[in-house]
């Protein structure tokens, strides 16, 4: 299922361009298209997690699946811009409501197999994203038609799905709680955890070929080495994270992560030329990797909220970064600097070090 949740998102990315150009949207139009899906995946993440506590998370989960299959060939082919808007809507809800209740229940899953699981539950996100985006382009490039092409995600979703169903947690929870409530104790740390770490992962995503060919002048097609970098090690780093976590404890991989990806991301933004920036982008990308999958595991040792609403939680803070932290860059950037902006952000994942330290080994 954590992959089925990369494939989707990886499957939409190349389809975007072809969105705006079916429907005529300018950039500013675009991007707040786009928000709706972030929209939809924040409003149903803490819905998800109480149904989830209330019928179990196979039914949420199956549910949320069929809900993003049915919506994707829409995706890929409507003309008309409200109807894109609404399924965007859906589609996030949809992606945002696997992320929450999949959590909920890897956390159990590891802690019932009593071993660390969680990096390499993540790393297959990292590669359905991969696999969806390689796919869909590759598609493209053999001149099969959007509709085929989506027709296609679909069915390997709802395929994947429908093999993943037996193995699915069906228990619900002893205690219901409501849908909406503040983070608070560890919950609220891990939360702002979350965020910075989601937003260094946009940082990374949206602004590293933007700092590359602006301030280092690299060439048009050598500005996406940064990110290319950063994802690799990203992968690799989760494909070997639960040994790491076994052998390390789970505060210092977040303590010894934080302070690499810190690391990663100051070179990259103060080194000179193009090498030690691609160098320092895959330090990010290796520092970040097993952070949040150790931050899910804490969720699960905490006594201050009940475990689903607390997933829920620290998704809704999550997806936040993610939505808020590339604006947020732009905005500090063309107030001071990229350079100044992207500094803000390793002082912010030294943060993370400094305060990881606080929790549970």
């Amino acid at each position: 299922m954590f992959f089925v949740i990369g494939f989707a998102a990886g499957a939409w990315a190349p389809l975007v361009p072809f969105a705006k150009q079916r429907l005529g949207l300018g950039d500013g139009a675009l991007g707040l298209m786009l928000v709706s899906m972030g929209i939809g995946s924040i409003v149903a993440m803490p819905l998800a997690g109480a149904l989830a506590s209330r019928v179990g998370c196979r039914r949420v989960l199956v549910a949320a699946a069929a809900s993003a299959c049915a919506v994707f060939p829409v995706l890929a082919t409507t003309t008309s811009v409200p109807l894109l808007a609404a399924a965007l809507f859906l589609f996030g809800a949809g992606i945002g409501s696997l992320d929450c209740v999949i959590n909920i229940q890897a956390i159990a899953v590891e802690r019932d197999g009593g071993r660390s699981m969680m990096s390499g539950f993540h790393a297959l996100y990292s590669l359905g994203g991969f696999a969806g985006a390689g796919a869909v382009s590759g598609l493209i490039g053999l001149d099969v038609g959007l509709l085929g092409v989506s027709l296609g995600v679909a069915g390997l979703m709802a395929l994947s799905t429908l093999a993943a169903t037996p193995g699915l947690m069906t228990r619900r929870a002893e205690e219901h709680h409501a849908p909406f409530a503040l983070p608070r104790g560890a919950v609220l740390m891990i939360g702002v955890f979350c965020f910075v770490m989601f937003l260094a992962e946009g940082s990374a995503l949206d602004w590293s070929a933007v700092f590359l060919r602006a301030e280092r002048h690299a060439a048009p097609a050598a500005a996406g080495l940064g990110y290319v970098a950063f994802a690799i090690t990203m992968t690799s780093g989760r494909l070997v994270g639960d040994r790491v976590v076994s052998a390390l404890g789970l505060r210092r991989v977040a303590v010894v992560g934080a302070i690499v990806a810190a690391t990663g991301l100051a070179l990259a933004t103060l080194s000179p030329g193009l090498a030690w920036p691609v160098v320092g982008y895959a330090l990010l990308g290796a520092g970040c990797s097993n952070i949040v999958p150790a931050l899910y595991t804490a969720l699960g040792r905490q006594t201050d909220m009940p475990e689903s609403q607390a997933v829920s939680a620290v998704s809704v803070l999550g997806y936040a970064g993610i939505l808020s932290g590339p604006a947020g860059i732009g905005l500090v950037a063309g107030a001071t600097s990229l350079t100044a902006a992207l500094l803000g952000v390793a002082a912010m994942l030294a943060g993370v070090a400094l305060g990881a330290t606080r929790l549970r080994g």
